[in-house]
């Protein structure tokens, strides 16, 4: 197994206790497996989305998992409900939900054991989406409370953790349809890419990632320094006006804020800067507005 370290974070930087989101199957069972390893005293959690009849029994692996390990374990039911982008949505419960158990516990992370195959199925994703910078560096390593201490090792790798030490993981059948356009880019794109390249497109995408992460946070430092200069919570739309246009559309986007705007809404926010409207409607109810020469932005 390689060092698990990844821009500067691996296990042996973190302190105990730690939270592992722990669905069961391989990544997140090995994870667990090396946090306890590594003297972490994690808790296993597992979070029930509800959306498929066998969920029951993966917690049931989790459970045995810790059982052995000697750890504890805890059991958490989130509620999705049916709609448009059900996997966005869920995700942001599972978070919610690890974030609260963390606090409880006086845990010092969250524990989510994404690869460095994770990580570049993550950077094509974001590539057919249309990504910017930002979408193209795909995940950070530690990104607050949640850390990916297994973003620098690979998805074989870690699965061999769990063969090793003889677990038994849970295996979505889900992850073998292309119902979900990440399957299909796992399965399909990137195997027929990598191929077709002559080589491994995995750490090329992952270094590719990095490489956009460091210009990201540059341009973001950037947009910040101008967004001050130009009066803050209400910038001035002269100083947006003659900014260049990528460091103008960054620094709107930094001013917004969340939920993150499209690209058709920063246009239209800096239309309202260059004079050539007067205000405009955002998705979340939000509206933009230009007055005595600066913008202006609130809830509906």
């Amino acid at each position: 197994m390689p060092a698990l370290r990844c821009d500067g974070v691996a296990l042996d930087d973190l302190g105990a206790p730690v939270v592992v989101a722990c669905s069961g199957g391989p990544d997140s069972l090995a994870l667990l497996i090396l946090a306890a390893d590594a003297g972490l005293d994690p808790v296993a959690v597992h979070v029930d989305h509800g959306l498929r009849p066998e969920s029951g029994l993966d917690a049931d692996v989790v459970r045995d998992a810790a059982r052995r390990l000697g750890v504890r374990a805890r059991f958490l039911r989130v509620d999705v409900a049916p709609g448009g982008n059900l996997e966005a949505r869920a995700r942001d419960a599972r978070y919610a939900a690890l974030e609260s158990a963390r606090g409880e516990l006086g845990a010092t992370a969250v524990l989510v054991a994404h690869t460095a195959d994770d990580q570049a199925e993550t950077v094509l994703l974001n590539l057919l989406r249309g990504s910017g910078a930002r979408g193209l560096s795909g995940m950070r390593s530690r990104r607050g409370q949640i850390v990916r201490p297994l973003l620098g090792a690979r998805r074989a790798d870690v699965h061999a953790v769990c063969v090793e030490r003889g677990f038994a993981p849970v295996v979505d059948p889900t992850n073998a349809t292309r119902v979900h356009r990440r399957n299909w880019v796992r399965l399909d794109a990137l195997p027929a890419l990598s191929a077709g390249a002559h080589r491994d497109l995995v750490p090329v995408l992952n270094r590719q990632a990095e490489v956009m992460r460091a210009e990201a946070d540059l341009l973001d430092e950037l947009a910040d320094a101008l967004l001050a200069e130009a009066g803050g919570a209400t910038p001035l739309v002269r100083a947006l006006s003659a900014a260049h246009p990528a460091l103008a559309r960054r620094a709107v986007r930094r001013w917004l804020g969340d939920p993150p705007p499209s690209l058709a809404e920063v246009e239209r926010v800096l239309a309202v800067a260059r004079l050539e409207r007067r205000a405009t409607q955002l998705s979340g109810g939000r509206r933009v507005w230009r007055r005595a020469g600066a913008l202006h932005q609130a809830i509906a």
